[in-house]
Order: structure tokens, then sequence, then C-alpha cells
């Protein structure tokens, strides 16, 4: 029996290439148009919001300027379109999708938003975290929630089909 690890490969792979810039696994998946469309959002976003300033401070502990350069109206935008393009580059690679698997790109999606919306004014045992480091602390909750949430319906659906039998 030969085993196909390629089929796995192209979907991590697509995912990291998304990661690293939204559109890139859409560029490696053969889907030209959707890749310049989201490369082009994703520099659209990334200018009128502000990013690169906001990770540059960020990085060098500037939390107060982070949050003034941050143009919210902008960057609220960019969540869901990083998470969208890797969920989009994820389901057109190679290989067996596990189900439900968009709901962890979408909660994904709300959390990081959730924690962009608070970040101005948020703080850990009253420190201020920011718009690039509070969003990226909300992810790991929004993974626990959908984590939950996928082995409530995967559960549901494997007792659908036993009933069905």
């Amino acid at each position: 029996m030969k085993t196909e690890p390629k089929k796995d490969k192209d979907k991590l792979e697509m995912l990291l290439w998304s990661i690293a810039l939204p559109g890139f696994g859409q560029l490696l998946n053969n889907k030209y148009f959707k890749g310049f469309v989201f490369v082009s959002l994703e520099v659209v976003i990334n200018v009128m919001g502000n990013f690169n300033e906001i990770i540059v401070f960020s990085f060098h502990g500037d939390i107060k300027s982070a949050i003034d350069h941050t143009d919210y109206q902008w960057l609220m935008f960019y969540p869901c379109l990083y998470f969208f393009a890797m969920w989009d580059a994820y389901r057109d690679a190679a290989g067996e999708s596990k189900p439900y698997m968009f709901i962890v790109f979408v909660f994904a999606a709300y959390f990081v938003t959730v924690g962009l919306i608070f970040s101005p004014t948020f703080t850990i045992f009253g420190i201020l975290i920011g718009p690039m480091w509070l969003p990226m602390l909300f992810l790991p909750i929004g993974l626990i929630v959908v984590g939950v949430i996928r082995w409530l319906l995967l559960r549901r659906v494997k007792q659908d089909t036993t009933k069905e039998m």
C-alpha cells in the first residue's frame, strides 16, 4: 500500500505560506486572480491601518505609539482577510479536509478581531498590551472555544449517524 505524504504537506504548505502573507497560498494553488486580490488587499489594509509601524513599535515596547498610530477602521478588516485567505488556501490545497475545519478559521478571526477592539484599553496586571500583542493573546482563547464547539459538532454528527444505523 502506497502512502501519499504529499497531500498533507500540500495543505500545511499552503497554510504556512498564507500565514506568511495572505494570497501566497492561492498563488501556489494556481489561483492567480484570488492570490493577486488577497495580496493587494493585504497591502492596502496593512498600509492604511499602519500595521507595519504597529509591529515595529510593539516589538520595541512602545505600546502607546503603536496605539496612537493604529487606524482601527482599516485594521479591523485585517483579521477576517487574514484568516479567510488562510482558510481558502487550505481548502483548495490537495488532501482531505477535516470536518468543520472552517470554524477554526472563523473563530480565530472573531477572537483576534475582539482582541483588536479592546487593545487600546485592555491591560493585564496593569500593563497595556496593545494592538499587535493583545489580538495574538486572544487567538489561543478562540482556538480553545472553537475546539470545544468543533468537538461537540463532531460528537453530534457521530451520534446522528449511529442512530441512523
